[in-house]
């Protein structure tokens, strides 16, 4: 099982004082496994509820398909989910009751007008398809044009959270000349069309790499929330239900810059982070302990 196969990288992490004490540490991130080879634009991961089968997807372009691998990186399952198309599936989560979700939410031009979160019944890796139980519709509240102008370039999304009955959407910014602004909208988790509520309007530091979102997750007592950058984790306190505007922000440095797409919560102070192949790099899993 995948909690048992990681306790002992977890007590080695635990155990170094250098790896505890040192942010800047640049081994840190700890390479887990390699991808299997044919998963080479990985955008989103999550567990299952009984933590044997990490599920991953990719993105625009690739199969209407949930993967499921084990802590070696090793291919337990291809499982396409039936009744929908892959527009541009940008992050995976599941919910306190092992459910999971599909962000079909990427929207690189600002243009889309079919933005969704989609349910599936996928519940173990042994199913040979899913589909989906409920299709959860949204459009921005604010957004009026389609694309809006280079400079507000602000409703793409790669990453969300779903806490106590409601999604909340981190927005990736694409505006000429960037600032690390992000949007956050509530969403509920409900079949229908919603308007999705504006409840923050945040910054993150640096430039591109650093600070545009790629994905996120939240800890199990739903007060922590990380947020995925290239180069950096961004960690999101002091926030409630309906409101983000006073969220705190905390950044840490990964100090490796590569095409991370995907992160997930292993326990409360360690997550699993995922990034895109390249030519001479990622296509990887890591570990990451947050102090």
């Amino acid at each position: 099982m995948l909690r048992f196969l990681i306790l002992p990288a977890l007590l080695l992490l635990s155990c170094n004082p250098k790896a505890q004490n040192s942010p800047t540490n640049e081994d840190e991130l700890k390479v887990q496994f390699s991808l299997p080879k044919k998963l080479k634009e990985v955008s989103g991961i999550a567990l299952s509820k009984d933590k044997k089968t990490i599920w991953v997807i990719e993105d625009r372009g690739n199969k209407n398909a949930v993967y499921g691998i084990n802590d070696k990186g090793e291919m337990l399952a291809k499982v396409p989910v039936e009744n929908t198309e892959n527009t541009d599936w940008e992050d995976i989560i599941s919910d306190a009751q092992g459910n999971i979700y599909i962000g079909d939410f990427g929207n690189n031009d600002n243009n889309r007008t079919d933005l969704a979160i989609l349910k599936t019944d996928l519940t173990i890796s042994t199913q040979t398809t899913t589909k989906v139980v409920q299709t959860t519709k949204f459009h921005y509240q604010g957004q009026t044009e389609f694309p809006p102008k280079k400079s507000n370039l602000l409703y793409d999304c790669e990453a969300f959270v779903e806490m106590d009955g409601n999604f909340y959407l981190f927005t990736k910014n694409r505006s000429k000349g960037f600032d690390g602004t992000f949007l956050v909208f509530q969403v509920p988790n409900k079949e229908g069309d919603f308007e999705a509520k504006l409840i923050g309007k945040l910054k993150l530091q640096g430039g591109y790499n650093d600070a545009a979102i790629t994905s996120a997750t939240i800890n199990s007592t739903k007060d922590k929330i990380v947020l995925l950058t290239h180069k950096n984790v961004h960690v999101l306190t002091g926030f409630t239900a309906n409101d983000f505007s006073g969220a705190k922000i905390q950044k840490t440095p990964l100090n490796h810059n590569s095409q991370k797409e995907a992160i997930v919560f292993l326990d409360d102070k360690t997550v699993m982070i995922a990034d895109e192949k390249g030519k001479n790099e990622g296509g990887n899993v890591y570990m990451f302990s947050l102090n």
